[in-house]
Order: structure tokens, then C-alpha cells, then sequence
């Protein structure tokens, strides 16, 4: 198990007009990775895939994907909240809604500390891309940078479980595009909003 040198060499080499091969997807790839992983390394394979679904993004997830042993879990879920936070933030601005609403501070309800928040060197680059007038833009921006942030981390890392989770989220980010056509990315905004909790039934967004 675990021989990481098989399974980086027997995987594809992603760019962004990759398809799946015939008869393949995400979860046939994923499938043929997970059955080469130690029983430790799907678990923690497990808990990315967990956060790479925005349902389960909450105060729990991050504090316990912020504190794990795995470093690009770690510093992955690190970032993917400050991105989120700020992506409510520019929402609650555009909405009308109180600052700090729905924000994950990291603070408990006495007030204590967590996890840290509110730090990350892509700040001011989230924070352009957020302000794009158009929303395919917008998102293929946001995904450009969880792809590069992927790299990022993982530089170092070619024949270990940490390039292995870097190749599963960067599939994951191509696999969110092949599902999309042009009508379809055009409702992508819908799924902006639900990544925050709450709902905006009687809310219009204006560009």
C-alpha cells in the first residue's frame, strides 16, 4: 500500500482542455487511487473530498481540517476559508447585509479562539476578482487561483500523499468545468450564493 511512486506515474496529466479518457470520470480515477491508499491515506482523502463540498463547509470542518496532521489539508482549507470569507463578505456588501454576517471567525460563543483568521498574501487578488463585471470570469479567476495555490503548496512534494491530494483537487476544479456549458455557467452565481448560509429568496443581486 501506499507506493506513491506508482500511483503519481500511473496518473494524468492535467491542463485545462483535459477530458476524461472513454468510459472514465472523477470517480473511476478516484476509485483506482483510493485502492492503492493505506486505510490512513483514504481517510484523510476522504476528509478533502468532504471539504471540496461547499454543503460541508462550517466552523467544524475548518477547525478540524485547520488543525490536522496533513499539511496540505492544512494549508489548503486554510486558504479555501479565507477566500470564502471574503466571497461572503463582497455578497453581504452587494446585499445590504449587516458586515460580519455568516463570516467563520475561528471564535467560539465565549469568545475564544479556535483558529486563526483574516490573514492570506492572495487578499487583494480575491478581492479583483470579485469585483469583475462578469460571473464565467469571476469564477474561472477564483478556480484559476485554488489551482494555483494547489501548485503552491505541493511544489516540493512529487512521490507523497500531499501531490496526491493536489492532483484530486485540481481534478475535482476540472471536473466542475466539464459538467458546466454555457447555459449552465451562466446560473453559477446561484451556487455563489449557496455556499453561504442562509437564503435570499426575496433578494435580487445587481450587478
Amino acid at each position: 500500500m501506499n507506493n506513491y511512486e506508482y500511483i503519481i506515474a500511473s496518473l494524468p496529466v492535467l491542463s485545462p482542455d483535459w477530458k476524461y479518457p472513454e468510459g472514465e470520470g472523477f470517480d473511476h480515477i478516484l476509485e483506482e487511487i483510493r485502492n492503492q491508499l493505506s486505510a490512513t491515506d483514504a481517510s484523510t482523502v476522504d476528509l478533502l473530498l468532504k471539504g471540496l463540498d461547499p454543503e460541508n463547509l462550517n466552523q467544524e470542518f475548518y477547525m478540524t481540517a485547520l488543525s490536522h496532521g496533513n499539511r496540505f489539508i492544512r494549508e489548503f482549507f486554510r486558504f479555501d476559508l479565507e477566500v470564502r470569507n471574503r466571497k461572503v463578505d463582497f455578497l453581504n456588501r452587494k446585499l445590504g447585509r449587516p458586515e460580519g454576517t455568516d463570516i467563520i471567525t475561528g471564535m467560539d460563543q465565549e469568545g475564544r479562539t479556535l483558529f486563526a483568521t483574516g490573514e492570506m498574501e492572495e487578499a487583494d487578488r480575491v478581492v479583483e476578482i470579485l469585483h469583475g463585471q462578469d460571473l464565467l470570469s469571476r469564477e474561472k479567476a477564483l478556480d484559476g487561483l485554488y489551482n494555483d495555490k494547489v501548485s503552491q503548496i505541493t511544489t516540493f512534494n512529487y512521490f507523497d500523499l500531499d501531490a496526491v491530494l493536489g492532483f484530486i483537487t485540481k481534478l475535482r476544479i476540472i471536473h466542475r468545468w466539464l459538467a458546466l456549458d454555457p447555459v449552465t455557467g451562466k446560473e453559477m452565481f446561484s451556487h455563489l450564493l449557496a455556499e453561504v448560509r442562509g437564503t435570499y429568496n426575496d433578494l435580487e443581486y445587481k450587478q
